[in-house]
């Protein structure tokens, strides 16, 4: 049986239209600030294949082809730069999505009045400045004056560490004030993710004799999972990108942890601040985005193949 639909009115249109204006300002600067940040410098990729020269500017450089990326690439840090980079960011995605979803859990399962008090708390980190994180990684580390040296380790009767000269303890240091940081602020989406869950499938899971635990494998984490592969995707995107302030604040810029700490983002900063070459830091960015954008087109298939409801796209 087919249904007759009216044409919409000119008229209802153009109000519908005016009541909407309100909330297009609204969305000014958000767009005017995706446009400044992500728009306006992608003309800027063109000096990732040019000799740059200040005189001819950036369109009337020569072209230089690929040896900026040759450069990058021919340097013996360029397997320490991109190994460093993965493996990090590895370890932040598998381990800071697995506290953010724990936190989330027991986060939704207070009941207390003081609950937004713990979610202030949790996410307060986040909200600090890597430059202040680092004052508080230093407190804690300094070898004459910190917190672990002086106390921690005295009281056990342990000799003092020189943790700033110590490489072997600094992968689990950046894993954990990676953590410490940005747990809070991940785990927010999942705890709203948590809270739109129908309450009635717990209370049936409960009458059934499932406990806590059976009701979180049976019924949060599998309604957890769309949200989850989401998150993971979009971190899969910049896999190759790593916080600068992480991996050149935190360990004071020493020399002697440049083999666990020095990134692709933190190398270009010191190359650019050695040799001054932007063509260089054009190239690495232009290299970043590139792979980013083919692990996540290559992401997002394999969960079609394995899950389609689950993919971005």
């Amino acid at each position: 049986m087919s249904r007759s639909f009216k044409p919409v009115k000119q008229g209802s249109f153009k109000k519908r239209l005016m009541k909407s204006i309100p909330f297009y300002f609204l969305g000014i600067p958000g767009l005017a600030y995706l446009f400044i940040n992500n728009y306006m410098p992608l003309p800027g990729l063109v000096l990732a294949f040019k000799k740059y020269s200040a005189k001819k500017g950036i369109f009337g450089s020569d072209w230089k082809g690929l040896e900026n990326f040759r450069y990058l690439f021919d340097t013996p840090d360029a397997w320490i730069i991109t190994r460093n980079t993965i493996l990090y960011n590895v370890a932040f995605i598998v381990i800071g999505t697995a506290l953010a979803i724990f936190v989330a859990i027991i986060l939704s399962e207070l009941r207390t009045k003081v609950k937004n008090v713990y979610q202030s708390v949790i996410i307060l980190p986040h909200m600090i400045s890597m430059v202040i994180v680092s004052y508080l990684v230093f407190g804690f580390l300094s070898t004459e004056n910190g917190f672990i040296n002086n106390s921690i380790l005295r009281l056990l009767g342990k000799e003092p560490v020189s943790w700033y000269m110590e490489k072997k303890y600094w992968p689990f240091i950046l894993v954990f004030v990676h953590c410490w940081k940005g747990v809070g602020y991940s785990c927010i989406i999942y705890l709203s993710s948590i809270l739109g869950i129908d309450r009635s499938l717990y209370e049936a899971a409960a009458i059934d004799g499932a406990g806590k635990v059976k009701q979180i494998f049976t019924i949060t984490l599998p309604l957890l999972k769309p949200t989850i592969i989401m998150m993971a995707l979009l971190a899969v995107g910049r896999i190759f990108y790593s916080d600068f302030g992480l991996f050149y604040q935190v360990p004071q810029n020493m020399g002697a942890l440049l083999s666990v700490t020095n990134t692709i983002d933190t190398y270009v900063f010191r190359g650019l601040t050695t040799l001054g070459n932007i063509t260089l830091s054009a190239a690495a960015g232009f290299y970043q985005s590139m792979i980013g954008f083919i692990l996540v087109l290559g992401s997002n298939l394999l969960v079609r193949q394995i899950d389609p409801d689950s993919a971005l796209f």
